[in-house]
């Protein structure tokens, strides 16, 4: 590894271990912009939308962020730190019966009518038809992820991991949201 991604490595651990919370949120808002970006131009847009994309960064920053640092703390607590395969399989449905459909419908409410704008009526008819297939979806997905989570990654990284594969499940949410305005005009 060359001596400056090196530094840099070292400096975010070191960041992480003094500061966690503000270094997992700030990870989170970065992480979100790259999905957007991405997803952006996957979706066809030309020139990119700045105040869509900030107001992204806020949603990783604000909300995902700091939920997963104290999601993965109460539950570390709540099972005492235990790794055995019984526990681990409890912290994967509590996750998923839980935070997985809250957190995708956060998700879905705050880009339908911050992002983009619409009327509340909108946004929930958008919800009552998309929501299904999307939370179907997160539920044939992360249970996968939230076990590889919980059972090997250290509680400090588990947010840093979880914004890492969250920054592609965005593409997948966007790219469901951005049917909305495609349907919109």
């Amino acid at each position: 590894m060359g001596s400056i991604a090196k530094k840099g490595l070292q400096q975010y651990l070191l960041q992480l271990q003094h500061h966690p919370l503000r270094t997992k949120a700030i990870t989170a808002g970065v992480l979100s912009a790259i999905s957007d970006l991405v997803a952006q131009k996957l979706s066809g847009i030309q020139k990119i939308q700045l105040r869509r994309l900030l107001l992204k960064v806020l949603f990783g920053f604000a909300y995902l962020g700091p939920f997963g640092h104290f999601l993965h703390i109460v539950l570390d607590k709540l099972f005492k730190g235990k790794k055995d395969t019984k526990t681990v399989a409890k912290k994967v449905v509590l996750e998923q019966l839980t935070s997985s459909p809250l957190n995708n419908m956060v998700f879905m409410i705050y880009y339908g009518v911050v992002v983009e704008g619409r009327p509340w009526t909108h946004v929930k008819t958008k919800i009552k038809k998309d929501y299904p297939s999307v939370q179907y979806t997160a539920w044939t997905f992360w249970p996968v992820v939230g076990w590889v989570n919980h059972q090997y990654v250290p509680l400090q990284f588990r947010v840093i991991f979880h914004s890492v594969v969250a920054c592609g499940w965005g593409i997948f949410l966007n790219l469901q949201a951005r049917s909305m305005a495609l349907t919109k005009g």
